[in-house]
This record gives structure tokens, sequence and C-alpha cells, in this order.
């Protein structure tokens, strides 16, 4: 239900820029007939940058696991703060219709947990901080340009790396992940640049608990959290504004 609700904020954002942005370049096309920057898109190699909120979700599947004094723990996230990112760009023109597009960049945010034990509701808490460096390699496949528009969809693949450092705690995540993409924009073309919105959805392909911890073996009964958990996944969803 929240990461609905975060979506629809997010989209109705994003719909707002280019509703507004849609009229200001068609006004100006019927005023003097300018098309801004025509033979952007004819150039081979494109570079920019991009900054951008996001916000981070962990998907829990639990194993039943039930505790010597049987406790049964269940783990959730049940709110969301959004982080900031940045990154690179440097795009490669495939065809009138395809770029190939590589962004490397810096995402900083946090994913707040809550541990609920099922039979006494007892609860804990923790904040797990992240700061990832992240590889998304995209293919981009945008529409014909309309006027100082270019509606565009983008799937591809994203290796991240938590560089991150975290101090013993009820759960660890592994530094590496894999992510599945997909997203939307729009090519906005300004006099001197141009402006993309981009809204992103990020699936994790690869289970992020750290089931092996050492540095727990001085207090076992900090165990049951990751004891409890079959695996977890990651998500995010990425709202970004390059500009090129």
């Amino acid at each position: 239900m929240l990461m609905n609700r975060h979506l629809r904020i997010i989209s109705l954002i994003l719909a707002l820029i280019v509703s507004a942005t849609t009229a200001i370049s068609a006004q100006k096309y019927r005023n003097d007939h300018v098309l801004n920057r025509p033979y952007a898109d004819m150039r081979r190699w494109h570079l920019g940058f991009s900054v951008g909120i996001h916000t981070q979700d962990l998907q829990f599947t639990h194993n039943g696991y039930v505790t010597e004094d049987g406790e049964s723990w269940f783990m959730e996230q049940p709110d969301f703060s959004p982080g900031f990112c940045v990154n690179g760009l440097a795009d490669l023109r495939l065809n009138s219709h395809f770029n190939l597009r590589f962004s490397p960049g810096l995402y900083f945010g946090n994913r707040n947990i809550r541990f609920r034990e099922s039979h006494t509701g007892n609860e804990e808490r923790q904040n797990i901080k992240s700061t990832l460096i992240v590889l998304p390699f995209d293919i981009k496949f945008s529409a014909q340009r309309y006027r100082n528009v270019r509606p565009y969809l983008v799937g591809g693949i994203m290796p991240t790396f938590d560089v991150s450092k975290h101090s013993r705690d009820f759960l660890k995540l592994n530094t590496t992940d894999f992510y599945l993409t997909i997203g939307l924009g729009l090519d906005i073309y300004l006099p001197f640049f141009k402006l993309i919105p981009e809204l992103k959805f990020c699936f994790g392909l690869t289970d992020i608990i750290n089931h092996d911890r050492p540095d727990l073996a001085d207090d076992p009964g900090m165990m049951k959290y990751t004891n409890s958990l079959k695996k977890a996944t990651s998500q995010m969803v990425v709202l970004t504004f390059y500009f090129e």
C-alpha cells in the first residue's frame, strides 16, 4: 500500500512536469515555429549528468523459524524514506530510435526495518543506511519527436556495490546486488540543452541478506533475526532529471 502511494505521488509529479513543459513547447511552436536543437539527436555520442530522488524497499521471505524459546520473528519495511542520487551519462546513438546508455552514479538512502515477534508483539527496529555505487546499462527506445518533446522507454541491468560501513546489528546486507530495470521518460528540447525527466523501477534479483555472521559469534541470540529469513530482495523507484 505504501509503495503504491509513493508510486502515485512520483508519477503525478512526472505527469505535471511533462504536461507543463509540453504546453510551453507547443505554445512556442505555434508562435514562431522554432524547434530547439533540431540536430541534437543526430550526434553519435551524448554526455550529461542527472540528479534525483529514490526510495529503497526490501521484500522479505520468511522460513517459519522458531527459536528454542518459542519466538517467531517477522520483518517488514513499514515506510519509505526518500534518498538522493547523482549520475553521469554516456549515450551512444545506435540508430534513429535506439540508444545504448551507461550512467554510473551514487545512491544515498536508507531502509527502516521493523522486527515483530508474532506471539508477544515485541518489536525491534533497525535503520539500514546505504551508499550504493550503481553501474546501469540501458537500451533506450525513443518515439518520433513531436515539436520539442520526445517520449521514450528504457530497460536494462544495474549492478550495485554498497560501500557504506555497517556496524554489528540485527540484519546485515550483502555488498553486491543486481537489478533489472524498466522505465519511461521524456526528452524536452530547450534552447541550450535537453532536460530529461525519467521514472525508473528497479527489481533486485539476488538474496541481499548476509546469512554468514561471524561477527555475532559472541552473541548467538542475535542470529534469530537472520535465521528467520529465507531471503530478501531489494526494489527501488527512482525519479531522475537528466541534463544533456
